[in-house]
């Protein structure tokens, strides 16, 4: 296995993107892949929403890749988003070397790192990404860090009624941030026919992120008529993760025994898609 932590830009010291890429593999059909995002309010990187879920989806026959991205105050100015965006293309421009469909490229992530995946796909050609990437200046192609598509897991979405206002504060770099400071970072204000394909689910008694999120951005993908696949299942807590005893981090309220299908469905969308 190719197992290493790159540094995507200098810039970004603390942003690391971690492969975990099948090698002696090339006589087999390139592989798709996935990044994942963990989840923690771009406060913390949750653990329990990293590595098992890598594991989860090398057994699925994935090359995986585990973003770090930078948080608190680092947060700011599109810094994650632009680091997803890095991670995207980095899979991308590695498509050949490391056996990937480099039109089999989906990101995806849970709670805030949901939110940071669907970002990178709804915000995917916004103007601090195309600046950041050079893509403006033609040093990178068009569309080199669009996702081939999202899977977003309990995702902070929504910064009005039902946000986060956690997360806001961090991507805003304000404590107290105005509706116009969040509303570049309201995903469901920005899906547009661009916007790449969804996974989603969410369980209906989250109290952290109401289910409105998901809500909200199903309402945006299917106005802009974006094939997406949505599971809502009735009760759980935030942060379930994979909803079995090794994600719960010894929380039983995390071990969610319905809410375990959403992974095999979620690779079974992969392949559809």
């Amino acid at each position: 296995m190719l197992h290493e932590k790159i540094k995507l830009s200098e810039k970004y010291p603390n942003c690391t993107l971690t492969t975990y890429v099948c090698d002696g593999a090339t006589k087999i059909a390139p592989r798709p892949a996935m990044i994942v995002c963990p989840g923690g309010g771009y406060r913390i990187l949750a653990p329990h929403e990293g590595e098992p879920v890598v594991r989860q989806y090398l057994a699925a026959e994935m090359n995986v890749y585990l973003l770090e991205y930078t948080l608190n105050e680092e947060a700011a100015d599109f810094a994650p988003l632009i680091q997803a965006a890095l991670a995207v293309k980095y899979v991308r421009e590695h498509a050949k070397e490391h056996n990937t469909n480099p039109d089999k490229i989906f990101i995806g992530g849970f709670s805030a790192g949901g939110h940071l995946a669907a970002s990178c796909g709804i915000l995917w050609n916004s103007a601090p990404v195309r600046a950041a990437l050079g893509i403006d200046d033609g040093k990178a192609p068009e569309g080199i860090n669009r996702p081939n598509g999202m899977v977003l897991c309990y995702p902070v979405i929504s910064g009005g009624q039902y946000g986060h206002l956690g997360s806001f504060k961090k991507l805003t770099g304000k404590e107290n941030p105005t509706a116009e400071d969040i509303e570049p970072f309201s995903l469901e204000l920005h899906v547009d026919s661009t916007t790449p394909p969804a996974f989603i689910w969410h369980t209906t008694t989250d109290r952290s992120v109401p289910i409105q999120n998901s809500i909200l951005l199903m309402n945006a993908l299917a106005a802009n008529k974006i094939l997406f696949e949505a599971h809502i299942y009735p009760s759980g807590v935030h942060g379930a993760s994979l909803g079995t005893v090794e994600t719960s981090e010894g929380i039983s309220d995390r071990i969610i025994e319905h809410a375990t299908t959403w992974m095999p469905l979620c690779v079974k969308w992969i392949k559809t898609v």
